[in-house]
């Protein structure tokens, strides 16, 4: 059986992963900061028995260590680096920004997923599909940006999508890939309720490019529907 884990597992785009793999018959690990909270995902359990739940704040770099100890004997076909946050405020741009909250948000968007994909690395590699997957953003790329704003979002996701571009190349002697993905404008608790897609429409495009997933295009930036992102 095939092993999917995904983190920010509890709502949004993460919760739409662990419904789509679970309904394929995959294993499904799904890591949220506070699983006694997550009622969706624990109702999904319930009707799923190859989901296992597991706390995981993604910003403490130990909890990541420990969990990866527990799951050592494990093999993890594809990771899902999902968990992130916006960390932006309305009032709080250029002139007046908090420097905390921006460490914050590139601690939680950028490093983590290096983290994890380091963490996890011998269960990636030693697994049938070997694949490392990075949830990113329009917003990170550089080409598009003529509206400004969003200062630590675009800066987090932009890094993102950098450090993944260099684990594809780094890993290739592995067999390892690596997908960037542009989810969409998707209709969540981040990305409001104007967004012009929703979760299971993102969800199923980006899993058909998982599995049709090839080393050829590892560190390629692309949207859910397939179409190349410009950096």
């Amino acid at each position: 059986m095939a092993t999917v884990l995904v983190t920010g597992a509890n709502r949004g785009l993460g919760l739409g992963f662990c419904e789509q793999y679970a309904q394929a018959g995959w294993q499904v690990i799904a890591c949220c900061r506070n699983p006694e909270a997550a009622d969706k995902l624990a109702e999904l359990k319930q009707q799923n028995q190859q989901i296992q739940i597991f706390p995981l704040d993604v910003s403490n770099f130990a909890e990541i260590d420990s969990l990866s100890a527990h799951l050592s004997t494990e093999k993890i076909d594809v990771l899902i680096n999902n968990a992130g946050v916006y960390g932006d405020k309305k009032g709080r741009g250029f002139g007046n920004l908090d420097y905390q909250i921006w460490q914050q948000t590139l601690t939680i968007n950028t490093m983590a997923p290096v983290k994890m994909a380091e963490a996890f690395y011998p269960q990636i590699k030693r697994s049938e599909k070997k694949l490392i997957v990075a949830v990113s953003s329009q917003m990170g790329s550089i080409d598009d940006n003529s509206s400004g704003g969003s200062l630590f979002y675009r800066t987090s996701k932009a890094a993102l999508n950098m450090a993944m571009k260099t684990l594809a190349i780094d890993c290739l002697p592995d067999e390892v890939g690596v997908l960037i993905f542009h989810p969409g404008w998707v209709r969540t608790d981040m990305g409001g309720s104007d967004g012009l897609i929703d979760v299971d429409e993102s969800v199923i495009g980006m899993i058909q490019l998982i599995n049709d997933f090839r080393l050829e295009i590892s560190g390629d930036f692309i949207k859910y529907n397939g179409m190349p992102m410009p950096w």
